[in-house]
């Protein structure tokens, strides 16, 4: 009985082992395979690539089948051999002739050769976020027989390939883009071989655009001016009203609710004592963007225009939350502007009205004056300007002029670099400085608060100090 035991038990012990030494070899070989499969995508997207600075191709392929590497190569060989022959009167040097000569017979294209040969490409999402992944389908329509297509990517600016597959009827592409704007996703050209592999064409398609979103700096301070029109909203004011938060009590007067009694205040003065509420109002703000440059920060890589879309999108955000009226006015290239209005779609509408300000071509001379619908009366506005280009106090002043209260959000720029050792690079800096400086004082001499947001921190840092009291516009 005991043999049984001890052989069984020997048994199941050596089982064991083996079965434990079996995973710890097959766990490296499946670690080594997945990073070959790694490598072998970064190197099918590195290949399949077309350098950036090559920019998008011109030239249309050519619509006709040609021969392919390997056809070539055969048919040198042949060629070679068959004028060999010829020339040595060696009638064995026919034999490597005709040996590439029956295999081209053998694969040459017959009627399963497609005669009608195009591409299509699907995108999702058409509208993204800074960093979301965008995943386009390129599908090859044909009529006939054909092998797996050799894809040749061109991507537009702004833009990388994450992942690229190939199926035997097109390519998935993963693409991605880390800066907002009306963004050209470029093209894409198949190298399409026939069935037998002999011969190629290349069909090309346009990806198309997409609409990528700046990703909204997180902001939820809200500062409000003294003067409120009289609309409903979340914003308590100094006058009494019908909102929620107390005030104070007074006495109580025939027609009041009893819900609003004070019963502390009527025991102790034997006299029916009444709430008084703050009244509560929504607010009309509008957005003024400096679009006249997009200035590049060496030290940080940031440029000036992000930043500034970014800011104004996170307070566009804070406001739209609290079912505020929020307008916007873009000052550069064109004259970009959108009324005021509340709800989510508003902050998509905003979006896209600036998404193109990239492309705009510099104004030259002095700006437009901006359109009576662009600032309704009494409405707060946020000028995001990195203070520049002297022309946006021009602006700035007109704004001042209509009574509207205004706050001054400063994107820093970043100073340009200068040479310790050279003087006139350091007297460049004071006098760029002192402009700076110079703008600012004007700003404020003229009653107009100057916040400074600085990129990467979040927008309350800056607009805290603006609870502290309510804004004031200019009398008119």
């Amino acid at each position: 009985m005991s043999a049984p035991l001890s052989g069984s038990g020997s048994v199941s012990a050596s089982g064991s082992g083996s079965a434990s030494g079996s995973a710890s070899e097959q766990a490296p070989a499946a670690g080594r395979a997945d990073r070959l499969a790694d490598r072998a995508r970064a190197l099918a997207v590195a290949r399949s690539t077309r350098p950036g600075a090559a920019g998008l191709p011109d030239s249309p392929p050519s619509p006709h089948w040609r021969p392919r590497e390997q056809t070539l190569r055969l048919l040198t060989v042949a060629t070679a051999a068959a004028v060999a022959a010829l020339v040595t009167g060696h009638a064995w040097l026919l034999g490597p002739a005709a040996f590439p000569a029956v295999l081209l017979a053998l694969a040459a294209p017959g009627a399963d050769r497609p005669t009608r040969l195009s591409a299509e490409s699907t995108a999702r999402p058409r509208r993204c976020f800074e960093g979301e992944p965008v995943t386009v389908h390129v599908t090859v329509e044909h009529d006939g027989r054909i092998g797996p297509p050799e894809p040749t990517v061109s991507l537009g600016p702004g833009l990388a390939l994450d992942a690229l597959s190939v199926t035997p009827t097109g390519v998935d592409l993963v693409l991605r883009t880390d800066s907002w704007g009306r963004r050209h996703l470029g093209v894409v050209d198949l190298d399409v071989p026939d069935a037998r592999g002999l011969t190629h064409r290349t069909v090309r398609t346009d990806l198309g655009t997409v609409d990528v979103f700046p990703v909204p700096d997180a902001a939820q301070l809200t500062p409000i001016p003294v003067r409120l029109p009289e609309r409903i909203g979340e914003h308590t004011t100094a006058h009494e009203g019908t909102g929620v938060e107390v005030v104070g009590v007074r006495p109580h007067v025939p027609g009041e609710r009893q819900r609003r009694i004070h019963w502390p205040s009527t025991t102790r003065r034997d006299a029916v004592q009444i709430n008084q509420f703050a009244a509560e109002r929504a607010v009309d703000a509008v957005v003024l963007l400096d679009t006249l440059a997009d200035y590049h920060d060496t030290a940080t890589g940031r440029r000036s225009l992000d930043e500034t879309l970014r800011a104004a999108t996170g307070l566009t955000r804070a406001y739209l939350r609290r079912h505020d009226r929020i307008g916007l006015v873009a000052v550069g290239g064109h004259l970009r502007h959108l009324t005021a209005s509340t709800g989510d779609r508003q902050f998509y509408r905003m979006v896209e009205c600036v998404l193109e300000v990239r492309q705009d071509r510099p104004r030259r001379g002095p700006l437009p004056p901006l359109p009576l619908a662009a600032l309704p009366g009494h409405a707060l506005v946020y000028a995001f300007t990195p203070l520049a280009d002297q022309r946006i106090l021009d602006v700035l002043g007109r704004i001042r002029e209509r009574g509207n209260p205004l706050v001054v959000v400063e994107i820093p720029a970043g100073e340009p670099t200068a040479r310790p050792d050279d003087e006139i690079d350091a007297l460049a800096l004071r006098l760029w400085r002192a402009e700076r400086e110079a703008m600012r004082a004007t700003l404020r001499g003229r009653g107009i608060p100057v916040v400074v947001h600085t990129p990467g921190e979040a927008l309350d840092l800056a607009l805290g100090p603006l609870l502290r009291r309510r804004i004031v516009g200019a009398g008119r």
